[in-house]
């Protein structure tokens, strides 16, 4: 099968940076899914096991942890799919990524494809909601609402344009009730995150505390933090609520300690969120990421939760590849960017 990969880790302005390559058909066994890859995307966590270093591998490391398609075959241990099912998943740090034409995934992180998308749509999805609900409803045990009420909770979601933040937005205020207060800088990424439902938004380039008190907000129940935590930890403990939650998708840089001091007096939670997690150490309870999924593809066909899907850089080759990281490295994306499969032309199929 071919398969886009790399043996040296170079930037994406080097057109040797990602090369095709043939490789041998994996076979199913146990639990996994032979997938037959229609459409991928590109995340953060691509291009940061991408960057530029010194190693060089001996056999094509393959990347991708987004992906749609169609299950072309299962293993002796799977209960959740067949053969010909369509389904959407992230796949796992810990085996070759989806960047190929049949990928081998663990059924119990994938979900079956809301049937209203297309395959590129679907596949904008996975790793932000996985990511978004795990840190809203597990990580910081945010009770989805039972019934429309007004919204007596709050929440801050920094960098809320971004593809974890496009979703928990959505979350947050359709399946939890919240009120939602996202951070964005640009006429675009605010106009972006109002129309994924925030209540409001303000500008993570000036004081947190000041831009919330420009809105009549003093504090909030929740802070979700979808990017660089260093530039905003201190100034959490002036705006968290006493007894509420922070939860963090990116840890400190350059080797910072994380200051929690600030929290203790007013009882904070504080929690990181990463979704590979469960597949990395095959926890007892992997399968709740298929049940999500299945969940959020419900919430997608019955028009509460829309897609992330900004941005499409055609079929899956070296060259696309290499563009859609330099624009993910670029700091400017909203929402997500997707790929076709390899040697697919038609996004809508």
């Amino acid at each position: 099968m071919k398969a886009i990969g790399l043996y040296r880790y170079l930037p994406t302005s080097d057109p040797d940076c990602f090369v095709e390559v043939d490789l041998p058909t994996p076979r199913p066994t146990g639990h996994d899914l032979l997938v037959r890859v229609k459409a991928v995307s590109v995340n953060p966590v691509d291009t940061k096991q991408r960057a530029p270093r010194p190693d060089v591998e001996r056999e094509a490391k393959i990347l991708g942890w987004d992906a749609a398609g169609v299950v072309a075959a299962v293993g002796d241990a799977v209960t959740l799919f067949q053969p010909g099912d369509e389904v959407y998943y992230a796949g796992s740090l810990v085996r070759p990524g989806c960047n190929c034409e049949l990928h081998l995934v663990d059924e119990r992180i994938v979900g079956h494809k809301p049937r209203s998308l297309t395959m590129a749509q679907a596949a904008a999805m996975p790793l932000t909601t996985i990511t978004a609900w795990e840190a809203l409803f597990v990580r910081m045990g945010i009770e989805p609402k039972t019934a429309p009420e007004e919204p007596t909770r709050t929440i801050l979601i920094i960098a809320g344009a971004g593809g974890v933040g496009s979703i928990a937005i959505q979350l947050a205020k359709q399946v939890a009730g919240l009120q939602v207060i996202a951070t964005a800088s640009r006429p675009e990424t605010s106009a972006w995150c109002e129309a994924m439902g925030a209540d409001h938004v303000v500008n993570h380039h000036q004081p947190l505390e000041a831009e919330l008190q420009r809105i009549g907000i003093a504090q909030v129940d929740y802070i979700f933090c979808c990017s660089h935590l260093e530039q905003y930890i201190e100034q959490m403990p002036a705006i968290i609520a006493p007894f509420g939650f922070v939860c963090s998708i990116v840890g400190m840089k350059d080797g910072q300690s994380l200051p929690l001091g600030g929290f203790f007096g007013k009882s904070v939670a504080f929690a990181f969120e990463l979704m590979y997690t469960r597949s990395t150490f095959q926890t007892p309870d992997m399968v709740e990421q298929h049940h999500l999924l299945d969940e959020v593809g419900r919430l997608i066909d019955s028009g509460k939760i829309r897609h992330t899907m900004t941005e499409h850089f055609g079929s899956l080759s070296a060259d696309h590849l290499r563009q859609a990281h330099a624009k993910v490295e670029s700091g400017t994306m909203i929402g997500k960017l997707v790929l076709d499969g390899i040697n697919i032309a038609d996004a809508a199929t």
